[in-house]
């Protein structure tokens, strides 16, 4: 067991490491609650931005290192190969020590510091390997197999070749700083393919002839190549970044993916952020996470791109618990001033009419609303919202259109829905808010909307569902999962105020789920399938990524964001008490031990 001596008199969130998988899993200290947290590390959308130009356009080029520390090697122009090396420091490129020979289609690997070309044209295909010191070349050991096109990999002192014109060939060859010797054959031979990762985990992506090899992707164990997930677009002299869990590929040809990008997870390969600028013939460095495209067949040749995902820490950690163990409860406000009214109690299944409020840390009963319910839905805050719709339950059962109001002491009735109804969803505000689906007692697709006094008709969902989660505001809500008897759903649908369209359908999908947020950053979690679920999803506005499980696998409510939301009790027997917090919060915010 490890042991952490901590300086508890430092403030914030400390790493203490523990890496696993593709999705991180770290070990944290926090030193407010004085606790060891485990938290899931994930990464936004990738935003790609201009860097600094090359000093000499190129392409055909080779490249290694990070964003904050590439290395541009060699390259073609017309009519001959290069020496010139540049080298980045995140911002602009410098001069840095000439090849020994000038070589183009050059496979790079390595670092700044400690780089390797391996390959190219010279003027006919090569064998000759150089080490970069960071100022200077020197001859290493020759390749085996003269070749170029090759997909590069590892370190100066580990470094993997794979494939390369000779022409189209399956030989890979690993390096040990001085020497090269014979690995694993490639399953399918081609040249222009990309490489990424290490020698014992390498990548090697795309090639040519494309489309036949344009798509191959295939994972190096340190002996053997395995078929990995397939490219979704062809592609060939593309640049190629990260590890064998963590791969990029960007620009290349033919024309329609020179701005493409896609990333792997180690299974799959999923569109990744478009290039500002496409380009083909390029050469790529870095991670996943912080890559680098340079130079190619772009303007001048001298184009530089940084793809950047941000990083944030994520996890689900135990909340103060309700008073009243329910579930099917109205909720609305944000991880520290939440609103929990009605839901269905135990023993026997009983409606209430019970309210709660949370602090941030325990919940306190105040005043009951006016009409027991369960299945209802609640928009607003926690001092200013708005609860309708649901089921009485025993001994009537039946739907109600009633709506309440809350002004963070009382419940006043409200505006009379059009169609009555429970298991509905809501988003918005008490003066903006919005309803739709739900049962009556079969499912309905009908939406209204309400004004503070008056509810009226709004735009019909495209799939009339019961137990739907939603988020947002009245002109831009979400409505995820659902039940459409017999069967849950994944379908997202999407409000703009007046009708509903189809998003991106969550990974999992489910009925009675929590949500969070707002219509283009919004959270799902919880639910049943109908067994009950722990998976999180997160929204971007067109597309679901998982997240860290729950604590307790439980059908649930929810409230606040998608970066501070709270996941309320449950209603599958037993009934908890249970709050689940949600943070997501970003790691440069935080300090590493």
């Amino acid at each position: 067991m490890a042991t952490f001596e901590v300086n508890t008199g430092i403030t914030g969130s400390f790493r203490l490491g523990f890496e696993t998988g593709t999705n991180l899993g770290d070990l944290w200290f926090d030193s407010g609650s004085q606790s060891v947290k485990y938290v899931y590390q994930g990464y936004s959308a990738a935003v790609v931005s201009a860097g600094g130009a090359l000093i000499t356009g190129r392409g055909n080029l080779g490249g290694a290192g990070t964003q904050n520390a590439g290395l541009a090697i060699g390259g073609y122009i017309s009519p001959a190969g290069q020496t010139c090396t540049e080298e980045y420091d995140g911002s602009s490129w410098s001069a840095g020590g000439a090849l020994i020979g000038a070589i183009w289609a050059v496979a790079g690997a390595g670092t700044q510091n400690a780089g390797l070309a391996i390959g190219g044209y010279n003027p006919g295909a090569s064998s000759a390997t150089e080490e970069y010191d960071g100022s200077t070349w020197s001859s290493g050991g020759s390749l085996i197999t003269a070749r170029a096109f090759i997909g590069g990999a590892g370190t100066q002192n580990a470094g993997l070749a794979a494939g390369g014109s000779a022409p189209g060939t399956t030989c890979t060859e690993e390096y040990d700083g001085s020497t090269w010797a014979s690995g694993g054959a490639l399953i399918t031979g081609r040249e222009g393919l990309a490489g990424a990762g290490t020698q014992n985990a390498g990548l090697g992506f795309g090639g040519s002839p494309s489309p036949a090899n344009g798509t191959c992707t295939e994972e190096y164990d340190g002996s053997t190549w395995s078929a990995g997930g397939a490219l979704i677009n062809a592609r060939q002299y593309h640049a190629g970044a990260g590890t064998q869990n963590a791969g990029l590929a960007a620009g290349g040809e033919p024309s329609g993916v020179k701005q493409c990008s896609e990333e792997y997870d180690g299974t799959t390969w999923s569109a990744g952020t478009a290039l500002i600028t496409g380009t083909d013939r390029t050469a790529g460095a870095g991670t996943q996470q912080a890559g680098l495209v340079f130079a190619g067949n772009s303007p001048a040749g001298q184009c530089t791109q940084e793809y950047n995902k941000t990083i944030f820490l994520r996890s689900w950690s135990a909340g103060g618990a309700l008073i009243t163990g329910r579930g099917y409860i109205g909720t609305a406000g944000t991880q520290t001033a939440a609103l929990a009214a009605g839901g269905l109690t135990p023993p026997g299944a009983i409606s209430t009419t019970c309210t709660e409020e949370y602090n941030g840390s325990s919940w306190s009963e105040v005043a009951d609303l006016i009409t027991t319910r369960y299945g209802n839905a609640t928009a607003g805050t926690q001092d200013a919202a708005v609860t309708f719709g649901g089921t009485p339950g025993e001994p009537a059962y039946g739907t109600l259109d009633s709506a309440e109001e809350y002004n963070g002491s009382t419940w006043t009735s409200g505006g009379t829905m059009i169609t009555n109804r429970c298991f509905l969803g809501g988003a918005g505000t008490q003066n903006a808010g919005l309803g739709f689906g739900g049962a009556n007692p079969g499912n309905v697709a009908c939406t209204e909307e309400y004004d503070g006094s008056t509810w009226s008709a709004g735009g019909a969902l495209i799939t009339a569902l019961k137990c739907q989660a939603g988020a947002g505001t009245q002109n831009a809500a979400v409505g995820l999962g659902g039940d459409s008897v017999p069967a849950v759903v994944s379908c997202t649908e999407e409000y703009d105020g007046t009708s509903w369209s189809a998003g991106g359908a969550m990974i999992t999908g489910r009925g009675n789920a929590g949500a969070a947020g707002t219509q283009n950053s919004a959270l799902g979690f919880g639910g049943s399938t109908p067994s009950t679920l722990t998976c999180t999803e997160e929204y971007d506005g067109s597309t679901w990524t998982s997240g860290p499980g729950m604590i307790t696998a439980r059908r649930t409510d929810g409230a606040g964001t998608q970066a501070a939301a709270l996941a309320i009790g449950t209603n599958f027997s037993p009934i908890k008490t249970c709050t689940e917090e949600y943070i997501k919060q970003n790691n440069f915010l935080t300090k590493e031990l």
